[in-house]
């Protein structure tokens, strides 16, 4: 039982440092990291600050997980090229129908957004 919790534990705690690390690289603020996790500007802001972690039991960590995804095939497709990583983002694109950026606020347009980038991944 005690195993299990730390294991849990440990995830959450990978999980949450790395989502802090993609919304600094990335520059988003804490409203943008709250909106594509679902969960409060507060709560982004502690998750932030290590304050906070993501529950592996809620969706918000479901959402992280996916975030991860969208940076590892990004991180991978740019050559680490975080700058071109964050004007991708920014930029219209006519397959997704507008900025991957505002997309990636809902679940489904986060999850649309790693498939489009993980089939263009493939392809490479």
């Amino acid at each position: 039982m005690v195993a299990a919790a730390v294991a849990t534990r440990n995830k959450a705690d990978v999980l949450t440092a790395a989502i802090a690390r993609i919304a600094e690289l990335w520059g988003l603020s804490n409203t943008k990291l709250g909106t594509v996790l679902g969960v409060s500007m507060a709560t982004a802001s502690r998750l932030r600050s290590g304050q906070a972690w993501l529950d592996p039991a809620t969706k918000s960590f479901e959402a992280g997980q996916f975030l991860l995804r969208l940076f590892r095939s990004l991180d991978a497709l740019l050559g680490s090229d975080d700058v071109a990583a964050k004007q991708w983002l920014a930029t219209d694109n006519l397959d997704l129908g507008g900025k991957p950026i505002e997309q990636i606020d809902t679940m489904r347009g986060l999850i649309e957004v790693c498939d489009y980038v993980d089939f263009y991944r493939a392809r490479v």
